[in-house]
């Protein structure tokens, strides 16, 4: 424990803050514009959180894997764990109340968040045991060099391939054709086959900012900044040509996310572990039982837009306007106030789980 970092702890949780916050306000139809996804090219603070999460992901897998062997035995603990992930991500999109608890095969969305992670944990995980850092280093820009060509060059059934949101969009094809009706949307999901590859490559950067957390260098702070600014930098002009899209997740989003990422990271690694000073503690926590916190928002909030009071109103809706609702207080700040009430349910919850060291691997 003492050797851990305490800025990668806090990150961790503060990610599944922002993401139980963003993904529970009380009304859909009355959220503030920093906490909505981009409608679809370019981002906002929101479209962070998400590769904020797989960056982490990687910032761990070289603390938890720098030391152990590539054989059989880690490649089963990892294979399980992304298993696991899988499996809850599945479990949330099957769910529903109605006998037998789990909704109409059609129905059923496939890709998911936490699929997503356990599929970007396995790959980078084993990428990590596998290849040194600059092999590492010349495998992601291939990657998203080679993304940038798939969504671009290659026609789709004869036509010119687009990066908005139509039919001949690669990616959103592909999702159509494998997915079929399993998608979040009925023509593309954000989450879906293609984009999984870049977003892979969202861990490896991460990877390489814990290579430098967990090296003996003195600047580490400096070199983190000046990877986060040249991130940013090469991502914003590579937008000019293939445009920041979270649901695309375009390499140019890649970039500019783990820049931001790598920014905010030093930011918070300079107050709390070159400084010492005490701060964020309840994000500590969250971060310490982070997938739990998570799958436990997704899977109650759920039940509280599926189970009605009354025959008609939603537990979710009954909270929120009984509780958040007044007529003195804009709509958006009910809504976004509602969103912070479970914020600190879960902040709390994960503070006892914490305090009674009860802590659930995933």
């Amino acid at each position: 424990m003492k050797n851990r970092i305490i800025a990668v702890d806090i990150f961790r949780g503060l990610t599944i803050v922002l993401m139980i916050l963003v993904n529970t306000p009380g009304t859909w139809s009355n959220v503030y514009a920093p906490l909505l996804h981009a409608p679809w090219h370019g981002y906002t603070p929101t479209d962070l959180v998400f590769p904020f999460f797989l960056f982490i992901v990687g910032t761990s897998i070289v603390f938890a894997y720098q030391n152990k062997e590539p054989n059989s035995t880690t490649y089963k603990k990892i294979s399980i764990r992304s298993l696991k992930l899988i499996g809850l991500g599945l479990f949330l999109g099957a769910f529903t109340i109605s006998f037998p608890f789990i909704k109409e095969f059609a129905a059923i969305r496939f890709p998911g968040v936490l699929q997503r992670i356990g599929v970007v944990f396995f790959f980078a995980a084993i990428l990590f045991l596998n290849l040194n850092w600059k092999k590492l280093v010349i495998l992601s820009a291939t990657l998203l060099l080679g993304y940038w060509a798939l969504m671009t060059l290659i026609p789709v059934e004869g036509v010119a391939s687009t990066l908005e949101r139509a039919p001949n969009n690669f990616a959103n094809y592909l999702d159509v054709k494998i997915f079929g009706t399993h998608n979040y949307k009925p023509d593309y999901d954000p989450e879906g086959f293609l984009s999984t590859i870049p977003a892979i490559v969202s861990s490896l950067l991460g990877i390489f900012t814990g290579l430098v957390l967990k090296s003996k260098r003195e600047d580490k702070v400096k070199l983190m900044l000046m990877m986060g600014a040249g991130m940013l930098l090469v991502g914003h002009l590579w937008d000019l040509v293939f445009p920041i899209n979270k649901a695309l997740w375009t390499s140019s989003f890649v970039l500019v996310t783990a820049g931001w990422g790598n920014l905010v990271l030093a930011l918070i690694y300079f107050v709390t572990d070159v400084k010492q000073v005490q701060f964020g503690s309840i994000f500590k926590y969250v971060g310490a039982n982070a997938i739990t916190v998570y799958f436990l928002s997704s899977f109650v909030t759920k039940l509280f837009y599926m189970i009605k009071v009354d025959g008609e109103t939603s537990i979710h809706g009954w909270l929120f306007n009984t509780i958040f609702v007044h007529d003195f207080m804009p709509m958006k700040l009910s809504s976004m106030l509602y969103g912070l009430g479970v914020v600190s349910f879960y902040c709390l919850l994960a503070h006892i789980m914490y305090k009674r060291k009860i802590f659930i691997k995933v």
